[in-house]
């Protein structure tokens, strides 16, 4: 594995994956600039206030100067709070949150280059993906991915982008392996834990990869030895497959870029209520019932039904289809204090079926779908199957519409111009000579 990410890093990238790459920072950013004028990533910078004010490392969104590890661990939160960061389905993992926040803090602090920049994140998340995929499902039963596979692609990509030896990736990622840790309750409570669990990742990366780059050594078999992270955290794992993946292509041309701000297991019936509203005209007035159909570990994750705080929201089910039929999408408006007490989507959540559809179980993970079933207010009956999600690889976000994302976004934070900007710098990064300038010219002190 090391021995791949020492030669993508080392070797130009193909052009379609460095596009990729590109999209992906872009989305990255879309998630993270909200993400940082919210709790935690407000309550971490008060928490470490004494690590901030210098440093060549920045955070968001006002590019305060931090060490690369606290802008690692900061940004990393700051990333994955409002659910809007990508997701690599196979692996069932949210791969930006912990690499990108972990490459661009190394890239900052040791004045890279952006092409230089973005093979490491493409180590981070071929290693990473790999990885996630080949111990799914099981894993999932118990851990977060992003928390625990994000650890070792945050060091991976950092690993990489400090051009260490494929020897020295490899300690980098074997002692984050042993770091690895998220529990998946803590996102099934009105808690601010998950977002901790990418930065916790990312700074776990970055640790381990300076550590390395100065002879710190990890176990080499901490991935498959009989106490390892396989036999601790996995069931079956095919490691020898997850190896011979490596070379089969890239997985960074299979990245889901989100298109509602909640959780992603919500967003193929979401995809189907808005479908439905828009060709019926459909609303709270007329709806007497809506039906879905989805598979169990949507349930399971989003089961919250009288949410108390926009995060429950965002894992809700019912809430997310109301608010959808109400408001005619699932973005942060969608999400604000007084749409959580609105009556009328209270009331619509009411109407909201939800059971295990058979097809979509089996399907999963590879395939996120539902079938969502309509009852109007006169009798009539409608009903749209969602045979995967809008931003999926099978239906993917244009260019365009991931920098329309970025400037929506972005724009209440930097204003329309300042987004506009910012989306041009993030498209040509693999021209920049640093990325000094992505939060202006120079690191702002405490």
């Amino acid at each position: 594995m090391a021995r791949r990410a020492a030669t993508i890093s080392n070797e130009a990238l193909p052009d379609d994956v460095s596009h990729a790459a590109r999209r992906c920072v872009v989305d990255w950013f879309s998630a993270a600039i909200p993400g940082s004028v919210e709790a935690p990533a407000t309550l971490l910078r008060k928490s470490m206030a004494d690590e901030l004010g210098h440093g060549r490392a920045r955070l968001l969104p006002d590019g305060l100067a931090a060490p690369a590890r606290s802008a690692a661990f900061i940004n990393g939160a700051a990333s994955h709070t409002i659910e809007f960061d990508d997701i690599y389905k196979p692996g069932l993992y949210h791969p930006g949150s912990p690499v990108i926040a972990a490459v661009l803090a190394i890239a900052q602090s040791e004045g890279l280059s952006g092409d230089r920049f973005l093979r490491g994140v493409v180590c981070g998340y071929e290693l990473s993906n790999r990885i996630a995929e080949a111990i799914q499902p099981s894993h999932y039963e118990f851990f977060h991915t992003t928390g625990t596979v994000g650890a070792i692609g945050a060091a991976a990509g950092a690993a990489a982008a400090l051009e260490l030896s494929a020897g020295q990736i490899a300690h980098a990622v074997a002692t984050a392996a042993t770091f690895s840790s998220g529990l998946q309750q803590a996102f099934r409570a009105d808690a601010m834990t998950k977002p901790l669990h990418a930065a916790h990742a990312a700074d776990v990366g970055v640790m381990a990869a300076q550590a390395a780059r100065h002879g710190v050594t990890g176990a080499m078999d901490i991935l498959e030895g009989p106490v390892g992270f396989g036999a601790a955290l996995t069931k079956g794992v095919d490691w020898e497959q997850a190896v011979e993946r490596l070379n089969s292509g890239y997985t960074m041309l299979q990245i889901t870029q989100k298109n509602h701000t909640c959780c992603g297991h919500t967003f193929a019936a979401v995809d189907a209520v808005l479908k439905l509203r828009g060709d019926h005209g459909l609303n709270a007035d007329n709806v007497a019932k809506i039906k879905t159909g989805t598979y169990s570990k949507a349930l399971d994750v989003c089961a919250t039904t009288d949410p108390q705080s926009p995060y429950q929201a965002r894992f809700s089910l019912s809430y997310c289809l109301a608010a959808a039929l109400v408001t005619g999408g699932c973005r942060l408006a969608a999400f604000t204090p007084e749409r959580l007490s609105d009556p009328v989507i209270r009331d619509v959540m009411t109407r909201v079926e939800a059971s295990v559809d058979e097809t979509a179980d089996k399907l999963f993970p590879s395939i996120r779908s539902a079938l969502v079933e309509i009852t109007t207010t006169g009798g009539q009956v409608v009903s749209h199957h969602a045979p995967t999600r809008r931003g999926d690889p099978e239906d993917p976000l244009s260019d365009a519409e991931v920098t329309d994302k970025l400037t929506d976004l972005a724009a209440p934070v930097f204003g329309v111009t300042g987004a506009q900007a910012l989306a041009d710098q993030l498209w040509s990064l693999d021209q920049a000579p640093d990325l000094d300038k992505l939060f202006g010219d120079k690191p702002k002190a405490a």
